[in-house]
């Protein structure tokens, strides 16, 4: 059993690949296998998070989750805990696997109760597990109400109860830790599942999932780039920012002030406006149209406002290396012939919208962009032929050709004014550099979550000081 860090990168499989790799593995193994692995993984596990536990609530679904739940309520009770087990279905409609967990609990005594017990240490949740395909209702829906109210320590098995394994969508149970199974499930790390899974624990039930068949990743540190003694500012690239409408300077600002501090070689800020923001004293001011675009890495949008679609054409066009942020992104969603330029564009290109900006190029809601946080990432790296870094909780990477990765670091001091802005500037001093984009949109989310994890100052974490945090990659 390993815990899930943020250090390592980490294969993820959607339940399509999960249900391939669990058949095949049932057929080599002797009947029943599986699923007392999965009781006896969860049953030490619980024993790992609440050791002074005296009293676990096993609340166990109608299908193979709730049998790994009476596996585990075997093994507690054995070990001295004071268990009670409440089903959600009648024992008789038990697949075959869930079905003989049924009996060997019965036959090891473990007490079974119509209704929750009313003072409890622990909640094992094996309710639904990755075959959740619908809304909570009924009984099971007044479960997890009842175990989401106490603000208890809860164990979800395998995904917590009422969430979508594949896309973190959905209510489900507010879980302190939930123990993967057999493979590690994307919606544990994107939209809702990361506040619903807490900790993520992972067994793989003694079975080898192929890496090469991983559905998507979830992000490790970037590598290390030492630079050189013998390097100088033109060996690190430039960055042109263009955007700062007029009132939203501000945002031109911070991209180009992050991607100073990111390691650009030099900055250089194309403000649409003839204020200029508070950017850093080593940002060249200039006007965007004598900028050599071929030669740059281009953020922009930032601030764009409306002048930016005037701008676009040209920045499509020249721009050595492209991101394309904030009202760049609404401009393009907005003319068919953006959309066109930005298909057919050659050099490097990096999309980071919000999930507004997403539905926007996709002709969706907010909501269907966050109910398939990968798909709709997929989607745009697909329809667009670039990557895209769909940003928010669980940030997604994708680009055509390659499985999309989450990102796992970051929390909520990021949700303010300003920190996309700051994300756009890295990403573009990480292309000015010669990293290539996939691999940019990873590094950058990933080190611009680190920055939030690792805050300590009691003072909210401002986009300012998000932007001088930076390290280049």
């Amino acid at each position: 059993m390993q815990r899930v860090t943020a250090d390592r990168r980490w294969p993820l499989f959607d339940v399509a690949a999960t249900r391939r790799l669990e058949h095949a593995a049932a057929a080599s193994l002797p009947a029943h296998t599986l699923m007392q692995r999965a009781g006896l993984a969860t049953a030490r596990l619980a024993l790992a998070v609440a050791p002074h536990a005296r009293h676990v609530w096993l609340a166990c679904g109608p299908g193979n989750n709730g049998g790994d739940g009476l596996e585990a309520a075997l093994h507690l009770r054995q070990w001295g805990k004071q268990v009670t087990v409440t089903l959600a279905s009648a024992p008789e409609a038990f697949p075959p696997d869930a079905a003989m967990a049924w009996r060997r609990a019965r036959q090891a005594g473990v007490p079974v109760a119509r209704d929750p017990p009313a003072d409890w240490d622990l909640c094992v949740d094996a309710l639904l597990g990755i075959g959740t395909a619908r809304p909570l209702q009924g009984p099971i829906a007044a479960l997890v109400a009842r175990i989401n109210v106490a603000c208890r320590p809860v164990l979800a098995v395998d995904v917590p109860t009422g969430l979508a394994a594949d896309t973190g969508d959905g209510e489900a149970v507010r879980a302190s830790h939930t123990l993967s199974l057999l493979t590690l499930k994307p919606g544990l790390f994107t939209g809702g599942g990361r506040d619903a899974a807490g900790q993520v624990w992972f067994d793989g039930l003694g079975v080898a999932a192929p890496a090469d068949t991983a559905s998507a990743w979830c992000s490790g540190p970037p590598l290390a780039t030492p630079r050189a003694h013998a390097s100088h500012k033109g060996t690190w690239g430039d960055v042109a920012v263009i955007g700062g409408a007029p009132g939203m300077e501000g945002a031109a600002a911070l991209a180009a002030t992050a991607a100073l501090h990111a390691g650009a070689g030099r900055v250089f800020l194309g403000a649409l406006s003839d204020a200029r923001g508070p950017a850093a004293a080593e940002v060249m001011l200039r006007d965007w149209s004598t900028l050599p675009l071929e030669s740059l890495a281009v953020a922009c949008g930032c601030g764009g406002g409306a002048a930016v679609a005037s701008v676009l054409p040209q920045v499509l066009t020249r721009a050595k290396s492209l991101v394309l942020d904030a009202d760049g992104l609404n401009a393009v969603a907005a003319e068919p012939a953006l959309q066109a330029q930005l298909r057919a564009r050659e050099g490097s290109t990096v999309l980071t919208p919000h999930p507004l900006e997403a539905a926007r190029l996709l002709g969706a809601t907010t909501r269907e962009v966050q109910s398939d946080r990968l798909g709709s990432a997929r989607e745009l790296a697909q329809r667009f032929r670039c990557t895209v870094l769909l940003k928010g909780s669980g940030s997604v990477a994708a680009a055509p050709g390659r499985p999309p990765a989450l990102n796992p670091t970051g929390n909520a001091r990021l949700a303010t004014g300003g920190t996309g802005d700051v994300l756009a500037g890295w990403v573009a001093a990480a292309l000015a550099a010669g990293t290539p984009a996939f691999e940019a949109a990873c590094g950058v989310a990933y080190r611009h979550g680190q920055v939030a994890d690792g805050w300590i100052s009691p003072r909210t974490l401002t986009a300012g000081d998000l932007a001088r945090a930076a390290t280049p990659l």
